[in-house]
């Protein structure tokens, strides 16, 4: 394989796709295409038409957008401190000017797009993410840093299933594991950065734990949402739902008995029991109005 070009790599980084690179970087691409990924295949599970799950999708990406944005632009100062060099804003490859225009521009694109599918569903969309918005603005760094994630995360099964013929609601199970699996992001989220964070003044609720709490908390609120997604549909829980059940559980002891050995294996292991409860939530798709 041939060594990647010098001279067009410094194009990209110095030249003047710089600030584009530095946008994409600022909005944290892994949270944001995972969780439009997440909303457009529970919108097509759901049954919502192509254009339905176009809108839900296009809806939750510039939400993703603003959020992310939002979150650079008023952590640049702090990510400085920490010395966090990979952080776009304070490596210096995009102002926090740029990103702050671009959160409030991808926020007013946002609010027509959500409406789209229902005042009802829009106004819930909106909801969660002026929600997030809030964590931005400081909940972050109060003990109830939690309930933006709860919040964000629990509204996303009402906003495809208010987008269907009807305006039907969603069964509680899948509202009540939405909102468990944001918490449970948002205590993998924090954990490798607990100590930067309580140096630079940063006390959410996971900050207040300390790491080594918070590595064995994750797998709760993770294994919560894994039993409401098998256990709560009508009817006895299938073989597929309580494999599902098992490998959560294998997951999650098993990043439990390495917390003492290692900062990185529970981490994984959450990440690994949200990608169960992910499919779960798809899988159910069909019966989240019921």
């Amino acid at each position: 394989m041939r060594d990647r070009d010098p001279a067009a790599a410094a194009v990209v980084r110095d030249g003047p796709w710089r600030p584009a690179v530095g946008l994409v970087r600022a909005c944290h691409p892994g949270p944001t295409v995972a969780v439009t990924a997440l909303v457009t295949a529970l919108a097509v599970a759901t049954g919502r038409d192509a254009a339905g799950c176009v809108l839900a999708g296009a809806a939750v990406l510039a939400g993703q957008l603003s959020i992310g944005w939002c979150n650079d632009a008023l952590d640049a100062q702090r990510d400085v401190a920490a010395g966090r060099a990979g952080k776009p804003v304070a490596d210096g490859t995009v102002s926090a000017r740029a990103v702050r225009i671009a959160a409030l521009v991808a926020l007013a694109c946002c609010v027509p797009l959500s409406l789209a599918s229902g005042w009802r569903a829009g106004a819930l969309h909106l909801a969660g993410v002026l929600a997030a918005w809030g964590y931005d603005l400081g909940l972050k760094a109060t003990v109830l840093s939690w309930a933006p994630y709860a919040v964000g995360f629990g509204v996303l099964p009402a906003f495809v299933t208010l987008g269907l013929p009807g305006e039907p609601w969603p069964a509680w199970w899948a509202v009540l594991a939405a909102a468990l699996l944001g918490v449970g992001a948002h205590l993998a989220n924090v954990l490798p950065d607990i100590e930067d964070d309580l140096d630079t003044g940063v006390r959410g609720w996971p900050q207040r734990m300390g790491a080594s709490r918070v590595r064995l908390l994750i797998p709760v609120p993770l294994l919560a949402a894994t039993l409401l997604l098998v256990l709560g549909p009508e009817g006895a829980p299938g073989v597929a739902g309580l494999a599902a059940v098992a490998a959560a559980f294998v997951l999650s002891a098993t990043g439990v008995s390495a917390a003492s050995r290692s900062a990185r294996v529970p981490f994984v292991t959450a990440v690994a029991v949200a990608a169960v409860d992910v499919v779960l939530l798809i899988a159910e798709g069909a019966s989240l109005t019921g």
